[in-house]
């Protein structure tokens, strides 16, 4: 079984395939374009045209790479600069055409988790506490757990590309800009020192490529063996300082497209170094694309992390797991009439909606569906995209009341098909007892839906007919009829 994943992030992008041999996924290529997508982002948070054109041509020619594959073969997720972009469904639209894929655009804490998997994935078992740290271009991850648990996992919103926009934008390299940049730095992850500084780890390593091409460097420049020291770094920083511009740097180890952005990189590598205490950074393999493929990997094999965060979520929040899989289960009733060929990933969300409509009663039983909507937007929810929450998290909303609160999501007929899976399934269990459902039909159209009962089992229950009569009136008022028939 071939696996890919497609990395969108705010320097480059990267694709890497490998292949699943039992629970180990081996490595068969990879291939890097350097993109600068966080360059494209202007003042009022939007990408340019031009920056979308640059990341949609490159991500056709990974297309071609990627040709033969099924969806579920493919994760293609993107990161800080995604996440800041106030036109992203924009650029998804054109982006998931050219590539041929979903794009899912991630949490920072979930990249980081993906980070620490990736990374414990490359290097031996150890029981020791282990700091990782990854340097992109918009976002720094900094994460310390044992074994591949990320125990405590945060994303900060400096990287080699942002900090050298800010504070190297002209190509001028002094030591005022290199202070001003590291306290900068600094600052931001001051906030991070309780959770991560020394005495929360035994061992530190760094992985992407500010961290790989610094450790490069030092080897051969012979400042440090291998790994990256405080002393090292200060000699870097300087021969940076004495280059005095960005287009005067010549150190082996510093490639052509990571001479651009090498000073903010090393401006935030020496911040970490203060700030968390580090005497000396060893090179990681592995990092987020590894993570994601393991990731893959697990949900192929039905070890889906998913999973187990829906069940965490259900004991944290005291969901009645009973009614939440009775709903759960007949939701997915309806749903597989509706769309007989729906997309495993797709069928999932409305599952996991359906297991958690009801987290939202532990603030308040007024207007819980709000409430739940909520906490799943906003949560930490490891193993699911931002893109996940924002859609479990309208399913929710839209379980129910009006619903001209999710109209937008009223335009997709897949979307809707989901919404009155939910819907019914919760009148149906509205006395929360077990219930077998009578013989039914249900059909919809782009402006009607129509669901059929047996007729006696309809009289004997009139207190679901009446909230079937009140469901037909909420579609009515968003333009969609909603008939309710004897069968």
């Amino acid at each position: 079984m071939l696996l890919a994943v497609v990395d969108l992030g705010s320097n480059s992008f990267r694709l890497e395939v490998g292949r699943a041999e039992g629970s180990s996924v081996v490595p068969l290529g990879s291939w890097k374009e350097t993109v600068r997508l966080a360059r494209g982002l202007g003042d009022d948070l939007r990408l340019s045209k031009k920056s979308i054109e640059t990341a949609c041509e490159c991500l056709a020619r990974m297309n071609e790479r990627l040709r033969g594959l099924k969806s579920e073969q493919v994760r293609a997720v993107g990161t800080q600069t995604l996440r800041e972009a106030r036109n992203v469904n924009e650029f998804l639209l054109e982006a998931q055409s050219a590539l041929g894929h979903p794009i899912e655009v991630i949490s920072g804490r979930e990249e980081a988790r993906l980070i620490f998997e990736g990374c414990m994935h490359a290097l031996p078992p150890s029981p020791k506490p282990r700091l990782v740290v990854d340097i992109g271009g918009a976002s720094t991850e900094v994460i310390v757990g044992r074994g591949f648990t990320a125990e405590a996992a945060e994303s900060f919103k400096i990287g080699c590309l942002n900090v050298t926009q800010r504070f190297f934008a002209d190509g001028a390299i002094d030591r005022g800009r290199f202070k001003r940049a590291v306290v900068a730095c600094a600052a931001e992850l001051e906030e991070a020192i309780a959770q991560f500084a020394r005495g929360n780890w035994d061992e530190a390593y760094g992985t992407s490529g500010t961290i790989g091409a610094a450790a490069e460097t030092l080897r051969n420049e012979g400042w440090a063996g291998g790994t990256i020291t405080n002393d090292g770094l200060q000699r870097l920083r300087q021969a940076l300082i004495d280059f005095g511009a960005v287009k005067r740097i010549r150190l082996a180890g510093i490639k052509p497209e990571r001479q651009e952005v090498i000073a903010g990189g090393v401006a935030v590598l020496l911040a970490v170094f203060d700030t968390l205490g580090i005497g000396e950074l060893r090179l990681g393999r592995g990092g987020l694309r590894t993570g994601v493929l393991y990731d893959l990997l697990g949900r192929r094999e039905r070890r889906d992390l998913r999973d187990a965060t829906v069940e965490r979520l259900q004991s944290r929040f005291g969901v009645d797991r009973a009614q939440a899989m009775q709903v759960a289960r007949i939701a997915g009733q309806f749903h597989a009439a509706l769309e007989p060929h729906a997309d495993e990933e797709m069928a999932k969300r409305l599952q996991w909606a359906a297991l958690l409509h009801e987290v939202g009663f532990a603030i308040s039983h007024n207007d819980h569906h709000k409430h739940g909507a909520y906490l799943v937007q906003h949560g930490d929810l490891p193993g699911f995209s931002t893109t996940d929450q924002e859609r479990i998290a309208t399913l929710i909303l839209a379980q129910r009341g009006n619903l001209r609160k999710v109209i937008d999501a009223l335009m997709e007929e897949a979307r809707v098909a989901k919404i009155v899976a939910l819907r019914l399934a919760i009148i149906f269990c509205h006395a929360r007892h077990e219930v077998q459902l009578p013989q039914w039909q249900l059909t919809t159209g782009k402006t009607w839906i129509e669901l059929a009962l047996d007729g006696d089992w309809l009289a004997d229950h009139p207190l679901t007919q009446h909230l079937l009569e009140e469901e037909a009136a909420q579609w009515g008022k968003v333009g969609i009829r909603f008939t309710l028939k004897p069968l």
